[in-house]
């Protein structure tokens, strides 16, 4: 075997305890540990604990991640992904940020304690890529968008108060609200966006000062909030006294045939209502958690003094690592090149579903993004043909967790970028139809396949 597998092995049982190492002496077995049983604890003290909220206005903070580890858990071996919310490992640019954290790692001072609100020269270029005359001095660098949403939910709602979500929406963010003790009230959204009447209604029936959206590629259904309605959401929020909690996770990940995009809310918001949340994760991969608030006003004094009490800063060389990648040649022609191959990998799957599953509802195709939201039949078991799905050896995220209250209808989100490409896309398709049509979930008990 070869030296590394060795050294990673030695390393292995140095950190379990059964042995230790000595430099320039070698490896040695380490003392035998005190044997014994171990005592049993009680903690059902704990059930009390966790649920005692101490008055009793307030909404229990109840923090349910099963929303979250469905696109965060890797499936059984030999099951197509289909429920990644992340690049597949072929679509990443290792190589690039492999050189990035290699030429940071030999800045001077990279291990130094950076500025708690992110370094400089990295903060200027989250501003210019938001635009709108968004200055430096107005980011804060963050830990990746789940990070800066925590900070801006946590920032401009305290606990038990109501939170405007799109409906349905991304469930990390149903969870942080949970979690933080918040009520989220859904606004139902179109293929336009939310819906600005609605909407409206909402800030008046619920008193909330804080709306949660995904203006471009939202998730799960892929919408961009029209021309129209952009300003109109924002008077709306401006007229209730409301924050915009803007959510631009994968303006990065545009397919090829997508055409110009719309500038950020923020870049149209001179008053501070928007509070603007972007990463460079999505776009990357998933442990290159590095992302941007940006914010107008006293509002951004509340969200440093909140990222600083949670997690103090972003790591230095993370940081550099991302304004050396961002700077590089090798930025821009990955971006082309995914954008590229993630408009073949929605092409594909969409000319895949429509010929092996047509009775599954594809009322829109987004041009970014990476992933399709499918509604199913009327009367269709949601959870039965998730789990006879994964029997079926595909891997696919249910659709009830991404709503606040009772969905209209089931559905399921497919993901077409955590898959190798094209031919695996068409055997996950081939595994969910055998599912579908083996299962009482979609048809009913004795009843035949239309």
């Amino acid at each position: 075997m070869s030296p590394v597998t060795v050294s990673r092995a030695l390393a292995q049982l140095a950190a379990e305890g059964l042995v230790v190492t000595r430099p320039g002496a070698g490896a040695y077995r380490a003392s035998p540990r005190e044997s014994g049983a171990a005592v049993a604890g009680d903690t059902s003290w704990q059930e009390v604990a966790l649920s005692a909220d101490g008055t009793a206005e307030l909404v229990p903070r109840t923090v349910d991640a099963s929303g979250v580890l469905v696109s965060l858990a890797s499936p059984p071996p030999g099951v197509i992904e289909f429920n990644s919310g992340y690049l597949h490992q072929a679509l990443q640019p290792e190589q690039a940020m492999g050189a990035a954290l290699s030429r940071a790692g030999r800045r001077p001072g990279v291990w130094a304690r950076p500025p708690v609100e992110g370094v400089p020269e990295l903060r200027e270029w989250f501003a210019r890529s938001i635009g709108g005359g968004i200055t430096a001095a107005e980011v804060i660098v963050a830990a990746g968008g789940q990070s800066a949403l925590t900070t801006a939910l946590r920032a401009l709602a305290p606990p038990g108060a109501p939170v405007l979500v799109e409906s349905p929406t991304y469930p990390g963010m149903l969870a942080i609200a949970r979690a933080a003790g918040l009520r989220p009230v859904p606004v139902p959204v179109d293929p336009d966006g939310v819906r600005p009447a609605l909407l409206a209604d909402a800030f008046k029936a619920s008193g909330a000062r804080v709306f949660v959206c995904q203006p471009l590629f939202q998730n799960p259904t892929g919408a961009v909030l029209s021309a129209d309605r952009r300003g109109e959401v924002l008077r709306i929020a401006r007229e209730a006294g409301a924050f915009v909690i803007e959510d631009d996770f994968v303006r990065r990940l545009v397919h090829e045939d997508a055409g110009p995009l719309p500038r950020p809310l923020a870049a149209d918001d001179p008053d501070g209502v928007v509070v603007h949340v972007s990463s460079l994760t999505k776009a990357t991969s998933p442990s290159f958690r590095v992302g941007a608030l940006a914010a107008r006003g006293p509002v951004l004094e509340r969200l440093r003094a909140i990222q600083v009490v949670d997690t103090f800063f972003v790591p230095r060389p993370l940081q550099e690592a991302a304004l050396e990648l961002v700077g590089s040649p090798a930025w821009p022609r990955h971006l082309r090149a995914v954008s590229r191959e993630l408009k073949n990998r929605r092409d594909a799957m969409t000319s895949a579903l429509r010929l092996r599953l047509p009775q599954l509802a594809l009322p829109h195709i987004p041009s970014g993004g990476y992933h399709l939201w499918l509604r199913l039949p009327d009367g269709t078991d949601e959870p039965t043909l998730v789990t006879a799905a994964l029997r079926a050896g595909v891997a696919v995220t249910p659709g009830r967790p991404y709503f606040s209250a009772e969905p209209p209808a089931g559905h399921l989100r497919l993901s077409f970028v955590g898959v190798s490409g094209a031919g695996e896309i068409a055997e996950g398709v081939r595994r969910l139809e055998t599912a579908v049509n083996g299962s009482t979930a979609v048809y009913g008990p004795g009843n035949v396949q239309p």
